[in-house]
């Protein structure tokens, strides 16, 4: 396959929507074009961005948009064209579809939109001096007018406090912490890539191998397994990287942790990648595991 239908096909063979001989022809080229590779991990990246943002759509509505995005890199008829005109999403995947076809047009807004997120975690949590801002959100539970003109409201209270400080601060290092394990997916996110260039810290590598062991949203799981790539060669590291190898649903995140997991020659990975081989129905997991095996003079499979 030429570099151009490669990078076409990109966003399809991601999410699993080619047949398997494509797929087979894409992992080929894959393996012996630095380019077109730089160009997949630039989709995961972009995937991983993009999945700290979770809604709940229909069934029907997920097959439009599928037919929308192969239709707008020119694979199947266009939903639209069975409607009478063409919605906001339809445009979206339209725009979303060019800039794949070209990634390198997007490491300028992608750039100047990682600055701007981190400029705006910094501008919070780096400033020269603590400081707290509080602001009230009343919930009116129930009102009660007297006749006089006069009405009783009876509300719940609950005040928001912003916190700022500089990241050796305690109770900064505290709130992220707390927020890496909250319950909103974006704040967890947010957490893990302020908390991500310090886990040099036992508190913070905790925090990393709950989130890629645990956390249910594949974008945060994909952020601690960032953070944790300075630290991947500590035992206990590896020993639940091994784990999530086994059991992790998302392929992005396997084939994250084959690559660090054989970055360097551990043989003792050599029955956890059996293992793998196994199971795996992801080629170039798959095929990614088998070059580590083969580098370890181990055998494919287990016996």
């Amino acid at each position: 396959m030429t570099c151009d239908a490669v990078l076409h096909s990109i966003p399809l063979y991601f999410y699993g929507e080619l047949p398997p001989a494509e797929e087979d022809q894409i992992e080929e080229h894959l393996h012996a074009c630095p380019n077109c590779a730089r160009e997949m991990e630039r989709q995961r990246a972009l995937a991983a961005a993009l999945a700290g943002r979770q809604t709940e759509p229909s069934l029907a509505f997920l097959e439009d948009c599928r037919q929308d995005l192969m239709s707008a890199i020119g694979r199947v008829p266009s939903v639209a064209s069975r409607r009478t005109s063409a919605g906001p999403w339809r445009l979206f995947l339209e725009a979303l579809a060019s800039s794949l076809s070209g990634l390198d047009r997007l490491r300028v807004p992608l750039g100047a939109a990682a600055l701007v997120a981190l400029g705006f975690v910094a501008a919070r949590l780096t400033t020269q001096s603590p400081a707290t801002a509080e602001a009230a959100f009343p919930i009116v539970r129930s009102v009660q007018p007297d006749g006089s003109g006069r009405v009783q409201i009876s509300l719940d209270e609950t005040r928001r406090r912003v916190v700022s400080g500089r990241m050796d601060d305690q109770n900064i290092q505290q709130l992220l912490l707390a927020a890496a394990r909250g319950e909103n997916p974006a704040a967890r996110l947010e957490s893990l890539g302020v908390l991500k260039d310090r886990a040099d810290s036992s508190a913070v590598r905790d925090a990393l191998l709950n989130a890629v062991a645990h956390d249910p949203n594949a974008g945060v799981r994909l952020a601690a397994l960032e953070g944790l790539k300075p630290v991947s060669a500590d035992q206990d590291v590896r020993k639940v990287l091994a784990q999530v190898l086994l059991a992790d649903d998302n392929p992005a995140i396997r084939m994250q942790v084959v690559d660090l997991l054989t970055a360097r020659r551990d043989d003792a990975m050599v029955g956890v990648l059996q293992d793998l081989m196994q199971k795996e129905n992801n080629n170039y997991v798959r095929r990614k595991s088998e070059q580590a095996l083969k580098e370890m003079n181990a055998s494919i499979g287990t016996f």
